[in-house]
């Protein structure tokens, strides 16, 4: 007798959407290069630029803002790193803040250097502590600061909170980063709900492929400064 099964790990990866299947096949059969300037590359470029617009759309930011990554991982490495920068500014950042319940990939700091990392603990509850936080900003006080905060614990399901957060690292002067994998599909999570200046996250976790991710700046972000570089 045959035995049916229920996949219930969607945290961890969904299965693949119809949707996302043809989407993705349509895409590949475009035979053009993106980059090119034939009809065939400007029709490959268009299926590019309508999935960012597409993206930016549902983040609340301008299709300029979003690149496409590898998945989360790759995108949390482009953007933790002292050399993110602000307008004119060519100073690095000095201290990465980093919740204690952050995914592993984010834990590691990236390209931080080790001494520049610091870690914020969390409630009993699981959810960032923002008088550790108030803490820690105040310890830093005058220094370049980037809170990488994830947006919906990958192991607890703990909504964070990131807009409270925000406020804090944006009155010292940070920015925040937020982690968004776990919320994207399954809680409102925009830049305008968050906060946050940057938000990151891969697609198969809500039904799109694997190796596929994308990281976005806020628009209030790239308002501030004509360009944003990591």
């Amino acid at each position: 007798m045959s035995k049916s099964r229920i996949y219930l790990d969607h945290n961890a990866t969904s299965p693949l959407r119809p949707e996302a299947r043809a989407a993705m096949l349509a895409a590949m059969e475009a035979p053009g290069n993106a980059s090119s300037v034939h009809a065939e590359g400007r029709a490959a470029k268009a299926i590019l630029e309508q999935a960012r617009a597409t993206i930016a759309r549902g983040l609340g930011t301008a299709a300029r803002n979003v690149v496409f990554t590898s998945g989360a991982t790759e995108a949390a490495n482009l953007v933790l790193t002292p050399m993110l920068q602000r307008g004119k500014e060519t100073a690095p950042m000095e201290v990465l803040l980093i919740g204690a319940g952050e995914h592993p990939a984010v834990l590691a700091g990236h390209r931080f250097p080790s001494g520049a990392v610091e870690r914020v603990a969390l409630t009993p509850e699981g959810a960032l502590s923002l008088p550790a936080l108030d803490s820690a900003l105040a310890r830093h006080a005058g220094k370049r600061i980037v809170l990488a905060l994830q947006a919906v614990n990958n192991e607890t399901g703990v909504i964070q909170p990131v807009r409270e957060a925000a406020e804090r690292v944006h009155a010292a002067g940070g920015l925040l980063v937020c982690d968004a994998t776990q919320a994207i599909g399954r809680i409102e999570t925009t830049f305008q709900t968050s906060g946050a200046d940057f938000l990151f996250f891969s697609s198969h976790k809500l039904g799109g492929p694997l190796g596929s991710g994308a990281l976005a700046a806020a628009q209030d972000v790239t308002r501030r400064r004509k360009r944003w570089r990591l």
